[in-house]
């Protein structure tokens, strides 16, 4: 989405989520900075494993990086057995038949063994042997990320609980490190890294989240599925006359708020096309409406002919509308970047005021579900 202001509350926060739940995942990219500074005997990496439930033959189990790649057979038992030698110390991604993924850090001097069950892969791996800590322990602080979930939750707790809940967080990874015994130095200096800047994101965003987040609930209650949608009026319509949201009662309408200096909201018009074609004759309008303004165009005069230009020479399809001057429908969804898509029922209450682009194909899955 592009924005037009200011990134959307809820992209940061899903950033900050991201961030949580796989902060680990940028020790790996920087892992390939790093070589031993000593030569090690011996010079490879012995790497074997048990894979239960392998019920096909001839299956195998991928070594990658996105420079390297070692492929090992897996016996018709599920075992594997194999040495290699290792350029880089570091993450290496496991996948197994094209399937299953896991990962495993690696360096040469280790003899490692995978355990593990095809049919839940990655929750049922463990290494043993030496060097196997280092993946142990990665594998099992990605396993608490994914177990933190949204952390929109974090910050609706008063300041209080929130940063009890942020003490809490930091024990956790310091006792996951703690179980897993001696842990490759590289990696322990550069999580600690990470888990700092980490929780001086969260720390110092607290405060302005923590309202933002407030702001939203109250929106969303008025947003919400099946509450009356607020409306436009009198927009300009490129056909001729002007349009209001009630111009279309009975039909539900799928709205698109664009621009023409916008390129992602260009990017979905031949897939909104595509969807007016299929659709046509039944019970639903696409309106597009323009939000071209004089800031973005110099003028009032030249965002105008701006958006009449674009809809005739890309032959634009379906409702198209001008807003102007007149942005209050902007601000009673809350839009803070575009494009942005809504959809709206027969009865004019809204089904969901962050609908699917054109180019997802949960959108056709949302129209069947409201019996389109």
């Amino acid at each position: 989405m592009f924005n037009n202001n200011a990134i959307s509350n809820y992209l940061y926060l899903q950033q900050i989520r991201k961030h949580i739940m796989r902060n680990f995942i940028f020790i790996f990219v920087l892992c390939f900075a790093f070589t031993s500074c000593k030569n090690e005997a011996p010079v490879f990496v012995s790497f074997s494993g048990e894979i239960a439930n392998m019920n096909t033959k001839d299956n195998i189990l991928s070594l990658q990086t996105s420079t390297f790649k070692k492929d090992f057979k897996i016996n018709s038992d599920g075992t594997f057995k194999d040495t290699i030698n290792i350029k880089e110390a570091g993450y290496y991604t496991l996948v197994v038949d094209n399937k299953n993924y896991g990962f495993v850090f690696l360096r040469n001097g280790f003899d490692l063994k995978l355990t593990a069950d095809n049919n839940a892969f990655f929750q049922s791996t463990k290494y043993t042997g030496k060097g196997s800590n280092t993946s142990n322990y990665l594998i099992e602080q990605y396993r608490f990320n994914i177990g933190l979930g949204d952390t929109r939750n974090m910050f609706l707790l008063e300041k209080d609980a929130f940063t009890k809940r942020i003490n809490g967080l930091k024990n956790s990874y310091d006792s996951i490190r703690n179980l897993h015994g001696e842990i490759d130095t590289m990696i322990v200096r550069i999580n600690t890294k990470q888990n700092t800047e980490l929780f001086n994101v969260l720390e110092k965003s607290y405060d302005a989240q923590h309202a933002s987040i407030l702001r939203q609930i109250e929106t969303e209650k008025l947003l919400g599925k099946g509450k009356p949608s607020p409306k436009f009026k009198n927009y300009l319509n490129y056909k001729g006359g002007k349009k209001s949201l009630d111009s279309f009662k009975g039909k539900f309408v799928y709205i698109d708020l664009w621009a023409t200096w916008c390129k992602p909201c260009i990017v979905q018009i031949p897939f909104l096309q595509k969807l007016e074609k299929k659709y046509h004759g039944k019970n639903i309008e696409f309106v597009s409406i323009s939000t071209d303004n004089a800031q973005t165009a110099g003028s009032w005069e030249n965002a105008l002919s701006k958006w009449k230009n674009m809809v005739k020479n890309k032959n634009l399809t379906g409702v198209q509308l001008y807003a102007g001057k007149d942005n209050q429908f902007m601000i009673d969804y809350q839009v803070t970047g575009i494009p942005r898509f809504l959809l709206i029922d027969p009865k004019g209450n809204i089904v969901t005021a962050n609908a699917p682009r054109p180019s997802d194909p949960n959108l056709e899955i949302l129209f069947k579900q409201v019996g389109l």
